[in-house]
């Protein structure tokens, strides 16, 4: 059972939420409401709990700004938030929990059996990410996060040279020789980084554009990344990647 508060300053939210979460979540007890940063920390020093739904933008500040009060941080977060698409991309990249408004309840449903079920790290590795994702537009410096189970990794998206599809599980092959094996499927990451110069050339590959070294029409035709990695491209890919070299080159 989550121990849960909500922090938003908005009535009519914390009014809805609340409602949400007692009719739809069967594995959350909620503790009590707060209206802000003031208001919220202390809730949570008094209540000590599993999970916070918290706003991010308030009329005393951010939940960014509670959080750096909380520290350390012993529970989990899932954001509540009004941000565009620019802004979500960020908590995407972040492997952080957020939650559009006006809240869907399947969406809170699904984003809080996620975070029970999610072993504790180092959340303030995230929360930096999520900090420094937030104020640049700029890919070079864009950096995610890949969680494995024993260790949080933060990769600038640049550094990624190609992901190969393991079943439910995805490799990142890095520019610097290393590789990362992560428990969620190519398909969850060719939406992330679609936007970022990657391209699926293949059911089982996903390569960045600026890591590759040429192409290859031989033997079927495959990839050669800048560390001579091989890389395969499907048939039906081959006309899609020749157009896409017109368009960046």
């Amino acid at each position: 059972m989550l121990r849960t508060i909500i922090i938003d300053d908005e009535p009519h939210v914390r009014k809805t939420l609340a409602r949400m979460v007692e009719e739809e979540c069967n594995n959350v007890k909620l503790l009590k409401s707060a209206d802000g940063v003031k208001s919220g920390l202390k809730a949570i020093n008094e209540q000590n709990p599993d999970l916070v739904l918290l706003d991010i933008q308030m009329d005393d500040g951010t939940g960014f700004d509670l959080l750096k009060k909380a520290e350390p941080i012993n529970f989990k977060v899932i954001f509540i938030t009004a941000f565009n698409q620019y802004a979500i991309q960020a908590f995407k990249f972040s492997a952080i929990d957020y939650l559009l408004k006006p809240v869907d309840p399947e969406d809170l449903v699904q984003a809080v059996n996620r975070t029970e079920q999610i072993v504790q790290q180092d959340f303030s590795t995230q929360l930096k990410v999520l900090d420094e994702n937030l104020k640049t537009q700029e890919t070079k410096g864009k950096k995610i996060i890949l969680r494995t189970s024993e260790t949080v990794h933060l990769v600038k998206v640049s550094d990624i040279s190609y992901c190969e599809s393991d079943l439910s599980y995805t490799q990142f092959y890095l520019t610097d020789g290393r590789k990362i094996l992560v428990s969620k499927t190519l398909r969850e990451f060719e939406d992330m980084l679609k936007e970022f110069g990657f391209f699926r050339v293949h059911k089982s590959f996903l390569v960045n554009f600026f890591a590759i070294s040429k192409f290859e029409k031989a033997d079927g035709g495959y990839l050669v990344m800048e560390n001579n990695d091989r890389v395969p491209v499907a048939t039906r890919k081959k006309d899609e990647l020749m157009e896409l070299f017109e368009r960046l080159t």
